[in-house]
C-alpha cells in the first residue's frame, strides 16, 4: 500500500509537501537557537553545551533530519523529471509566463541549497572547513560557538555566502509554503492568495533573522 502511495504522483507530492514542511520547523528552530548569539558568548554557548551534551537525543535528531532531508530531494527530483517530459512543447510559453519564478527555479535553488547545507555542516558540526578555529574552548571549557561563529563570520566571503544562501532558501519557501497545502488537498483558488502572502512573510522573517547574524559580526555591531 505504502510502495504504491509512493509510486503515484499524488502520494510524492505529499512526501514532499511534509518534508518540506518538516524542514521549514527546523529552519525556524535552528534560526531562533542561533539568534542566541545576540544575548552573548555566555548564553549562545551554554545552548550549544546543552545540545551537544545530549548525543543519545542529538544523534537520532540529526539522522532523522538527513533522511528527511534526503527523502525531500529524491522525491522532488522524481517530480521534477516527471513533469520536464510530460509537459508538452506546445505549452511551455504559457506555462513559463503562469508559473512564478520561483517556482521555475525550484530545481535550481534546492540543488544550491543542498551545497550550501554540505558546507555547513563542514563548517559549524564536523570542522572540516575551518579546521583552525573549530576546537575553540571557553573560560568554562566549553565548545566556544560563540568566537568560532564571530570568526567566521568576520570574514566578508564567508558571511557574504551565508547571506547568498538564505536568499535562495527564502525564495525555495516563499513557492514551497504556499504550494504545500495544495499537495495535500488542503487549499483552493479563495486560499490561494492569503497562502502565498503567509509563505512571502514567513520567507522573510527567516532571511532576516538568518541574515542578521554573519551581517552584524561583519558590521562589527556583534563583537
Amino acid at each position: 500500500m505504502c510502495k504504491d502511495f509512493l509510486k503515484s504522483s499524488v502520494g510524492r507530492k505529499a512526501v514532499v509537501a511534509v518534508t518540506g514542511l518538516l524542514l521549514v520547523g527546523f529552519v525556524v528552530a535552528h534560526m531562533l537557537g542561533n539568534l542566541q548569539i545576540f544575548m552573548g558568548q555566555e548564553q549562545l554557548n551554554w545552548y550549544a553545551h546543552k545540545l551537544q551534551s545530549a548525543p543519545l537525543l542529538l544523534w537520532p535528531a540529526r539522522f532523522f533530519l538527513v533522511l528527511i532531508v534526503a527523502a525531500h530531494i529524491f522525491f522532488s527530483t522524481q517530480l521534477a523529471v516527471e513533469n520536464k517530459k510530460a509537459r508538452p512543447v506546445a505549452y511551455a510559453v504559457k506555462d513559463t509566463v503562469q508559473a512564478s519564478l520561483a517556482s521555475r527555479t525550484m530545481v535550481v535553488s534546492g540543488i544550491l541549497l543542498t551545497l550550501f547545507i554540505i558546507y555547513h555542516l563542514l563548517h559549524f558540526t564536523f570542522g572540516l572547513a575551518h579546521p583552525e578555529i573549530f576546537h575553540l574552548v571557553d573560560a568554562k571549557g566549553r565548545h566556544d560557538v560563540y568566537s568560532i561563529s564571530i570568526l567566521s563570520f568576520q570574514n566578508w566571503i564567508i558571511s557574504g555566502a551565508y547571506v547568498v544562501a538564505m536568499f535562495f532558501l527564502c525564495f525555495h519557501l516563499s513557492h514551497g509554503l504556499a504550494s504545500f497545502p495544495q499537495s495535500l488537498g488542503l487549499s483552493n483558488e479563495k486560499c490561494q492568495p492569503c497562502l502565498k502572502w503567509m509563505a512571502k512573510a514567513v520567507s522573510a522573517i527567516i532571511f532576516i533573522g538568518n541574515s542578521s547574524i554573519p551581517l552584524s559580526v561583519l558590521l562589527g555591531f556583534v563583537e
